[in-house]
């Protein structure tokens, strides 16, 4: 199987982590996001909404990294994806839609992107201001119910077993260590994030990510939570 990806993607990183963590082979095809290449008509002829990552399965071709992690779960009965159990599967698929239609929505394009990416940059600096307050707003709200009703006592996101619901959910927030994004008033959040950092996988497909957009805004100033 081929990965179309960039390793700093919020996106591609679930997913090079969990294929890691499963000891699933993936052929990694980098897609460089920073010149653009992603943008151009090789790419687009292979995803028309020209995003990664893009997996390659045989003659089958899949997009969004929620589908994604599903199917490779699928594919090799990953346990962090139970086919036997209907209602946590059901869970699973509920947290991973909430992580994408809300969290992800106003902490990544409402507060982080339109700092660092200039394609989201507003022109105008009044809208910008707004738009970057809206977004800590919301991003608090959702970082509230992220911590005390879907974590509370819980070890990981659905439960107190690893699902691949936290590989996504893990590509999000520590997106927010771009803009140095400050979550200590969200002990749960802090607990949880602590635990996929130490998994064994991480470090070594999360070096670019540290490396290349990480590093590059170390000194930088941003509006935070």
């Amino acid at each position: 199987m081929k990965l179309y990806f960039h390793p700093v993607s919020t996106t591609s990183r679930p997913i090079v982590l969990f294929a890691a963590d499963s000891g699933i082979p993936l052929e990694l095809e980098v897609v460089d996001l920073f010149t653009g290449a992603h943008l151009q008509p090789a790419f687009a002829a292979i995803n028309p909404s020209r995003q990664v990552p893009v997996l390659e399965d045989g003659d089958f071709r899949l997009t969004e990294s929620s589908a994604i992690l599903k199917y490779l779960a699928e594919k090799v009965g990953s346990p962090a994806y139970p086919a036997d159990d209907i209602r946590r599967r059901a869970r699973i698929n509920e947290t991973m839609d909430w992580l994408n239609t809300g969290l992800y929505r106003d902490l990544g394009y409402g507060l982080i992107y339109p700092q660092v990416l200039p394609n989201y940059r507003r022109e105008d600096p009044a809208v910008q201001g707004a738009t970057l307050e809206w977004g800590a707003r919301k991003a608090r709200d959702w970082l509230t119910i992220l911590d005390r009703h879907i974590i509370g006592d819980n070890r990981y996101l659905c439960g107190d077993t690893i699902s691949i619901a936290d590989y996504l959910g893990m590509g999000m927030l520590t997106l927010g260590e771009v803009t140095k994004c400050d979550y200590s008033g969200f002990p749960n959040v802090c607990h949880w994030l602590a635990d996929m950092r130490d998994r064994p996988s991480y470090a070594p497909t999360h070096e670019a990510f540290y490396l290349y957009f990480v590093a590059p805004y170390k000194d930088a100033k941003f509006v935070g939570l």
